[in-house]
């Protein structure tokens, strides 16, 4: 089988809507809790994760921004394999209404009721370095800390 592409990855990617947000606390210990991926299906390298700036993920982000992100979904013929994605990358948060509002979906109204405008929201945004996958019996690595910074 080919190496995916990040183009491959990105089809890939857009039924699958949760992700598991991975981090290390202030303890070293690791830290993991679902987020919404939100189906954003152009990906390019950067992930986009909304929640509220009191919660551990945001503690554990401003102490080591180091994240991991795992993946899974189904491949194939009638989706019968499954298919996995790890991503190492940068955690950076953004507090600005306008991006906020680039990256809302309507299903996140039922998390945050008050939309772009509820009180201390934070977008999380992950600034992918590698990308690993499995496809079935495939698998592949992508670097994509110089695949994005070659295409710049």
């Amino acid at each position: 089988m080919a190496e995916l592409t990040l183009s491959d990855i990105s089809e890939k990617m857009r039924d699958i809507d949760f992700a598991v947000l991975s981090t290390r606390t202030h303890g070293g210990a690791i830290a993991a809790r679902p987020m919404s991926n939100n189906r954003q299906v152009e990906y390019d390298g950067d992930n986009y994760f909304f929640t509220l700036q009191d919660t551990g993920s945001i503690q554990d982000i401003t102490n080591d921004p180091n994240v991991g992100l795992s993946f899974q979904g189904r491949s194939g013929a009638l989706g019968m394999k499954p298919f996995f994605i790890t991503i190492e990358g940068r955690a950076e948060m953004i507090r600005d209404k306008n991006q906020f509002a680039e990256h809302w979906t309507s299903d996140l109204d039922e998390w945050f009721k008050d939309g772009i405008d509820t009180p201390g929201l934070v977008l999380i945004k992950v600034d992918a370095q590698r990308l690993h996958y499995w496809d079935g019996y495939h698998q592949g690595e992508i670097d994509l800390g110089r695949q994005l910074e070659s295409a710049r």
